[in-house]
């Protein structure tokens, strides 16, 4: 044989080799779809931000996420459903929102069990309660899993006029999240409970269609809400809880030692990513002081916490056993 042949061969075998090692490189490197309802500058923002930081340190960069912030992808409760058929293979969503596939969910929504910011950062990093809530989902939910959990805060109340005890809620209109927690809660406080997309909820404040609504600063910031409602009370009634799913579509799509990679990264997000989204709050509550947004400080809580704190129990024992322990392990966390 030749030496041109054996040449022309050599680069044959060597280019078909290239070629193999290109597509087997292709085939490894993979990136997920990641949707969530608000604009990147939130909190579940900050949360992909870390979850796509840490899968592509694990994996040496074959493994990543497209993020879709903004609800492009949908409502948080269609994305639930989405994540359950496979449609979409990641989402962060709150858990309020999650109650639509599993009303166990509802008791993260429970009035005054997070004592202040420092609480709800211990318990959204706490083994034992990330893992209660996991099991809280696979009870109800199929077609996709919990891998970790997050925050957008502590919860207020906004709208035209202040809120400054319970009586003040007497008769108003309350675009609240759809959970059976707040749909007995406020009520309870007075006001009649509104339900709607988070999306429509500025053209509801703006139309009339809601007198008030209650969400985190940030977000209260980065969707403009102080425009039609430029009164923000600072009433911290709730915890502003998230959870992080992957549908079992993509779960089982991967290796072993991928899943491991996912749930690390997953696991960086419980722990970290709850005081990420508390600084987002004081940075937000500083730009909204110096825009001149009224803000109500000096809300007394006290009339709040004796019409809630008495029927956390019974609320927790209507959705479930579940849902029991998950409060109890709140409790629990020092």
């Amino acid at each position: 044989m030749s030496v041109m042949r054996l040449s022309t061969l050599s680069a044959l075998v060597f280019g078909a080799a290239l070629a193999m090692a290109s597509t087997a490189t292709l085939a490894q490197n993979r990136t997920f779809s990641f949707a969530y309802d608000q604009p990147k500058s939130s909190g579940y923002g900050a949360g992909a931000e870390m979850f796509d930081k840490k899968l592509k340190e694990l994996s040496k960069g074959t493994l990543s996420i497209n993020q879709y912030p903004s609800a492009q992808l949908g409502t948080e409760a269609q994305t639930m459903q989405k994540v359950q058929t496979g449609d979409i293979d990641f989402v962060m969503l709150s858990t309020a929102n999650a109650s639509t596939a599993q009303p166990e969910s509802g008791v993260f929504s429970i009035h005054f069990i997070f004592r202040d910011e420092k609480h709800a950062i211990k318990v959204l990093g706490d083994p034992k309660v990330v893992a209660a809530m996991k099991e809280l989902y696979a009870a109800k939910i199929k077609g996709a899993h919990m891998l970790g959990l997050g925050s957008q805060g502590l919860r207020h109340m906004y709208g035209k006029k202040p809120v400054q005890k319970v009586a003040d809620l007497k008769g108003v209109k309350m675009r609240v999240q759809a959970t059976v927690t707040e749909d007995t809660t406020f009520p309870a406080y007075g006001a009649q409970v509104v339900h709607m997309a988070f999306g429509e909820v500025y053209t509801a404040l703006q139309t009339g269609v809601a007198d008030m609504a209650e969400n985190g600063i940030n977000n209260y910031l980065i969707n403009k809400h102080y425009e039609p409602a430029p009164v923000l009370s600072l009433t911290e009634h709730e915890a502003n809880n998230a959870a992080l799913f992957i549908s079992d579509k993509a779960w089982s799509s991967l290796t072993d030692e991928q899943k491991k990679w996912v749930q690390a990264a997953a696991d960086e997000v419980s722990q970290k990513e709850p005081a990420v989204a508390f600084e987002l709050e004081h940075q937000a509550l500083a730009k909204l002081e110096k825009m001149g947004v009224k803000v109500v400080k000096d809300v007394d809580k006290s009339g709040f916490s004796q019409i809630s704190k008495p029927i956390q129990d019974k609320l927790a024992s209507d959705l479930g056993p579940n849902a029991v322990k998950v409060l109890g392990l709140v409790r629990n966390v020092q």
